[in-house]
């Protein structure tokens, strides 16, 4: 009201522009005037002026109809399976090749869908998709947890990396208990790969020792070429100065596309999801 009194100056006008009848606007001025405690209005001639004041009050206005506006604006774009955004949590791992090559797809019928990537441990990715922070998860292995629902996509084969010269390089494959004496080189605990190497280990009867740790599989790798340890990795594209022996038997990890088990997901997403579990 405030601001059609701005802009005409004549409070018949702005009741109109309103849809409300003149006497209303007359009572809502006067509230309006004795909750601030001084007159939001004043009268010059037969026009109606702002006080310092009912400036102040009308300038704030414009700035939230704005913010409305920009507020449902986003919140059409949202529920708009052609204009939505998806937040995507993923494993740094799948960054190279994996996340790109489902959005590429995506987008190719998608065009106008915005994503916005975060990469980080397995563990903080699936924090971040518990706080509603990602809408959806790119993990490996998937979670067992019943807060969340999963579909696994793809899996890789998990490989024992050496260095070439290591006494093991030449073997067509290995046994995880043959590695009991040798040290590793792994990722960080909360880590998928960490989780699956501790699990192998434990599984063939004993705990890896952890020479070395960091967050990158390509620290992994050099750190491994170097001559300071072992580590059980997928195949990477183009090896350098390593040599992937297979497992024996075979050891895999599944990747798997997480949600939020009991909340709805907004238009976009639930596409992009359809679209992943259908690649």
């Amino acid at each position: 009201m405030l601001r059609a009194l701005a802009a005409d100056e004549h409070v018949t006008r702005a009741a109109e522009a309103a849809g409300v009848p003149q006497p209303t606007v007359s009572r809502w001025l006067a509230a309006v005037g004795a909750r601030l405690g001084a007159p939001v209005v004043r009268r010059d001639g037969r026009r109606v002026r702002l006080t310092r004041a009912g400036r102040l009050l009308a300038e704030a206005a414009d700035r939230a109809a704005a913010v409305l506006e920009a507020g449902w604006r986003a919140a059409a774009e949202e529920v708009d399976p052609e204009r939505g955004q998806v937040a995507l949590g993923f494993l740094h791992l799948l960054g190279r090749s994996l996340v790109p090559e489902l959005v590429r797809g995506f987008r190719e019928r998608h065009p106008h869908v915005r994503f916005r990537l975060v990469q980080d441990s397995r563990q903080a990715v699936l924090d971040h998709l518990a706080a509603g922070v990602v809408d959806l998860a790119l993990v490996a292995p998937p979670p067992e947890d019943p807060e969340f629902a999963s579909a696994v996509l793809w899996s890789q084969e998990v490989l024992l990396v050496v260095p070439a010269d290591h006494r093991l390089a030449r073997r067509a494959g290995v046994r995880v208990a043959e590695l009991a004496e040798e040290e590793f080189v792994g990722l960080e605990h909360g880590y998928g790969l960490r989780q699956i190497t501790d699990d192998l280990c434990r599984a063939a009867g004993f705990t890896p020792r952890l020479a070395f740790e960091g967050q990158e599989t390509e620290t992994v790798r050099g750190l491994v070429a170097a001559g300071l340890g072992v580590a059980l990795l997928p195949p990477a594209e183009h090896p350098t100065g390593l040599v992937e022996v297979p497992l024996t038997p075979p050891a895999r990890r599944q990747i798997g596309l997480v949600w939020q088990a009991d909340q709805p997901l907004p238009p976009a997403v639930r596409a992009f999801r359809d679209h992943a579990l259908g690649s």
